[in-house]
């Protein structure tokens, strides 16, 4: 069996913006998941890992659940050939509204 290729892990500069609008101290479980569950297979669709339709918050193509409730949502788009995950939004579901550094996103 080969052992798996790992990807690279890159954020836009705004996903600082979307953390500071989420509570500390689901910082870290935030950034652990992110590291579980796309250094390796990202593109792999599980129960918390989602193809997305278009059009997708900051034309991400991708979703990842995680936290209490699966509360938080990971908007992230791949880049296969050079092997990078892309995070490109972290926001908050809240009942049926999706909240991205205070914006409200239609789901």
């Amino acid at each position: 069996m080969s052992p798996k290729l790992r990807f690279t892990l890159r954020f836009a500069p705004e996903v600082i913006a979307h953390l500071d609008t989420i509570d500390r101290k689901y910082h870290s479980l935030i950034q652990e998941t992110i590291n579980e569950q796309l250094t390796f297979e990202p593109e792999s669709e599980t129960r918390n890992r989602k193809f997305l339709e278009q059009p997708a918050p900051y034309d991400a193509t991708w979703e990842l659940r995680s936290g209490p409730n699966n509360r938080f949502r990971v908007f992230y788009a791949i880049s296969e050939q050079e092997r990078e995950v892309w995070i490109l939004a972290i926001g908050v579901k809240e009942g049926n509204r999706l909240l991205i550094a205070g914006e409200e996103f239609i789901l």
